[in-house]
């Protein structure tokens, strides 16, 4: 609609520029005004003379026109102090400047004040009036060239007047300095070549802003914006930059309704109240805000001193007044309304001071050294807008309050915002606080200062409200989005296991690395866990002395049967055997320490190795143990004595090296081939590495247990065909009871090994070797160690004789 009403004033002027340029080329060399409007306006004489458009009055009764030579009558009412106000800053700063010495010493400033009544089209048409002359006709110079009536323009406040304005005199360069217009839209220096402003755009209002949520982690807020192209273009912008921010959302946008429409207004405050949004970010002018307070409870109540109904009976029995609604703001002192602390008449001041200074660089232009063509000056006479906007460019002056001045490429000058706080106080009346500001130097970047100890929160615990859709994500927590929903509303899903977080509002949880696993709060990555059989554990320990005590005894066994080496029971049992047997039980035994303690590479390797060997030697002289008493019980029977030549000692030894020396074979081809290594097993459990030895090759572990499953099988059956033998000739009762405990023993390993996890398989495998070789030791020698120790009666030749001729009688 605005930019409808400006495209039609834009052909009206259009039409009206023709005619004139028409008129010049057709009549005498002089120019009359084709007519004149009536606006309120104040006037002061001088050698140079200064536009001003000011908000004096707020409303206006404007007819319906059109440009005719009969003058209209213009209808204003409703004054506006403030704008008051602000047009006598401008006249203040005027009489300063002509008072000074320093600056325009030889010159007296003049100026052209009006007022817009608030609306387009006598804004319009006051900055026509000021562009073009103020006397009923005047005669052209050469090309219809003379003196402007007005250098520059303090104003448009308004925006969206300042758009209309700078689209038209932008055409003949003439300056306009506004003090209050903050669309960005007006920085395009294409469009608006001669517009300037002492006030920040909306970009570094909207950064203002951005800087402040940021600061106070402010992430769900309510926008509300005029409808107006300040308020169209500013909400633009904020959705823009909050939401590049990645971490803003906006929960609702409300466009503020020019007029005093309570039904809107009302509506609007129902928003803002069943929103969870804590924060309202606003965008507008004074009219707008006065409406929206006159809407809300708590404002109205705590500036009237009043409870709306139905009130709380003890506020009525305390003879407290109920609120009608219909109190008038303008009738009281508060600061809400007072802006005297804020920057409008500074940014007037600064605006008359640009100009001022922009003419002086101007006039102190030395002929021959100017930087206009042929390096000439532009004079007073002679002046085009076009030659003061280029000095305007380039101005930077430091005002009496040490603020420097200047424009940038935009025609932008150096902004900085206060940042004020409204205190209500005891005494029920409200200040404004100067708690902070924002600005950006020459030299600086964006800069926000707060002073937190300075604000007072309107909240029971005096502390910055919190104004989020929903709570930051704790470390260990990762954001989901709700279906629907902004990007500020998620909720927050625990880390899967194996994955972490580390960071508060994290989109997404990290896997941790390999050897590592996510803590119980899934906010980081420890070590796993490690699981092997070691030596500090309880089963380890219980294993480890088994093994060690086995050792111990297979040792003393040895010892005693060394110290009675000669005595017949040692003597009887093929006592070369018997001393190979305990060796090679004792390694048996200390070969189970191998699978205990962290996997290595050369355990790996050797534990199998060590076991296949010392089993199959162990098994080896029991075989040949077994295949002697046979042989000599054959050779005590008539025609028998042929046997023994192949069961000597050589023979004995020979038999128990190649028996030996097989396992050997398998062992190193196992060995080489695919050799045993260690491994880290996670497919166990997934916060703990197993660590064990991967057998290499199946084969080859299947074939070393074969081997030793068949010398066992072999040496219980031969014992088990001679278990009715004397037993002054053999000890096969005793081998085939130890034959059927190590078979036992080993074929329930198979499937309790298969079947076990990590370190079980080799606690298992341990308690296999532990349980065959104690039954070995026990059933082999533990009866000749009674004997030997606790009935040396009967270690005797005589009887061992009699105890067979016992049972042969028998």
């Amino acid at each position: 609609m605005h930019f409808l009403r400006i495209y039609l004033v834009l052909q009206i002027l259009g039409i009206l520029l023709f005619f004139v340029l028409y008129l010049s080329e057709t009549t005498a060399p002089s120019c009359k005004l084709w007519r004149k409007f009536e606006l309120n306006s104040l006037h002061k004489a001088g050698d140079v003379i200064l536009g001003g458009l000011f908000e004096v009055h707020y409303s206006s009764l404007f007819p319906e026109w059109i440009f005719t030579s009969e003058p209209q009558e213009l209808s204003c009412s409703g004054f506006d102090p403030l704008g008051f106000r602000h047009a006598m800053t401008m006249a203040f700063a005027v009489e300063e400047i002509n008072n000074s010495t320093q600056l325009l010493p030889n010159l007296t400033l003049g100026y052209s004040l009006y007022d817009n009544c608030a609306t387009l089209d006598i804004s319009f048409s006051a900055a026509l009036s000021m562009a073009s002359v103020h006397t009923e006709s005047f005669v052209l110079q050469e090309n219809c060239v003379g003196i402007p009536p007005v250098i520059g323009i303090v104003g448009d406040p308004f925006s969206t007047f300042s758009i209309a304005i700078s689209n038209v005199l932008g055409l003949f360069r003439l300056p306009i300095v506004s003090y209050f217009a903050t669309c960005s839209c007006l920085s395009d220096r294409q469009q608006f070549p001669s517009f300037f402003r002492t006030i920040p755009s909306d970009d570094f209002q909207v950064h203002a802003v951005i800087q402040i949520l940021k600061h106070f982690a402010w992430s769900w807020v309510g926008l509300l914006v005029s409808d107006d192209d300040y308020g169209l273009h500013v909400a633009r912008s904020f959705r823009t930059d909050f939401a590049q921010t990645g971490k803003g959302c906006l929960a609702y946008t409300e466009v503020l309704p020019w007029g005093n429409d309570q039904n809107i207004y009302s509506r609007i405050v129902n928003v803002i109240k069943d929103s969870s949004a804590k924060v309202v970010i606003v965008f507008a002018h004074q009219l707008h805000m006065i409406q929206l307070m006159t809407e809300i409870h708590q404002f109205w109540e705590h500036t009237f001193e009043c409870k709306f109904a139905p009130a709380p009976a003890e506020w009525r029995d305390a003879g407290g007044a109920l609120c009608t609604g219909h109190e008038d703001l303008q009738n009281i002192d508060t600061e809400f309304l007072d802006v005297s602390n804020l920057r409008p008449e500074y940014n007037i001041y600064k605006a008359v001071y640009a100009l001022a200074h922009a003419l002086d660089d101007l006039l102190r232009c030395e002929p021959g050294r100017g930087p206009f063509s042929g390096n000439s000056c532009a004079t007073l006479h002679t002046l085009e807008p076009w030659q003061l906007l280029y000095y305007l460019e380039k101005v930077y002056f430091t005002t009496q309050f040490g603020d420097e001045v200047s424009f940038d490429k935009t025609g932008d000058a150096l902004p900085i915002y206060d940042v004020l706080n409204w205190q209500w106080l005891p005494n029920g009346q409200t200040k404004v606080i100067n708690v902070g500001e924002f600005k950006k130097s020459a030299f600086q970047e964006e800069n926000i200062l707060l002073y937190e100890h300075k604000i007072l929160w309107n909240l029971q615990f005096k502390e910055p409200p919190q104004s989020v859709c929903s709570e930051s994500c704790p470390a260990g927590t990762r954001m989901a989005r709700q279906k629907g929903q902004p990007v500020c509303c998620f909720d927050c899903i625990l880390c899967s296991e194996g994955t972490i977080s580390n960071t508060t509002d994290s989109m997404e949880c990290h896997v941790c690395p390999e050897d590592f696993w996510s803590s119980p709060t899934r906010d980081q990555c420890i070590p796993k866990k490690t699981e092997f059989l070691s030596y500090h554990e309880p089963l380890g320990i219980c294993l480890t002395t088994a093994s060690l005590l086995g050792a111990f005894i297979c040792a003393v066994v040895f010892g005693i049967f060394t110290y009675h080496r000669s005595t017949p029971v040692v003597r009887a049992n093929n006592s070369e055997m018997s001393f190979l047997l305990l060796v090679s039980l004792k390694l048996c035994f200390l070969c189970s320490l191998l699978f205990i303690g962290r996997p290595r590479l050369w355990t790996c390797q050797l534990r199998h190795a060590a076991f296949g060997i010392s089993f199959v030697l162990c098994v080896s002289c029991i075989l040949v143990k077994t295949m002697v008493v046979l042989a000599v019980f054959k050779a005590s029977k008539p025609g028998g004595g042929a046997t023994l030549k192949w069961f000597g000692a050589l023979q004995q030894r020979g038999t128990v090296v190649a028996l030996t020396s097989v396992q050997a074979v398998i062992c190193i081809a196992w060995l080489v081939s695919a050799s045993p290594t260690p491994h880290k097993n996670i497919k166990y459990h997934n916060d703990k590495i197993v660590y064990e030895c991967v057998v290499g090759s199946t084969m080859g572990f299947a074939v070393l247990l074969g081997y030793i499953g068949l010398l066992a099988l072999l040496s219980f059956m031969l014992a088990f065909l001679a278990r009715n033998l004397p037993d002054n000739f053999n000890e096969a009762k005793l081998i085939t009871f130890s034959m059927l405990i190590f078979c036992a023993v080993w074929v329930a390993f198979v499937p309790a090994y298969v079947n076990s996890p990590g370190k079980y398989a080799d606690a298992v495998e341990v308690f296999a070797i532990l349980a065959s070789s104690f039954g070995l030791l026990v059933a082999l020698f533990g009866p000749k160690c009674y004997i030997i120790l606790l009935k040396p009666e009967r270690n005797t030749k005589k009887g061992i004789m009699n105890r067979f001729n016992i049972k042969h009688n028998n």
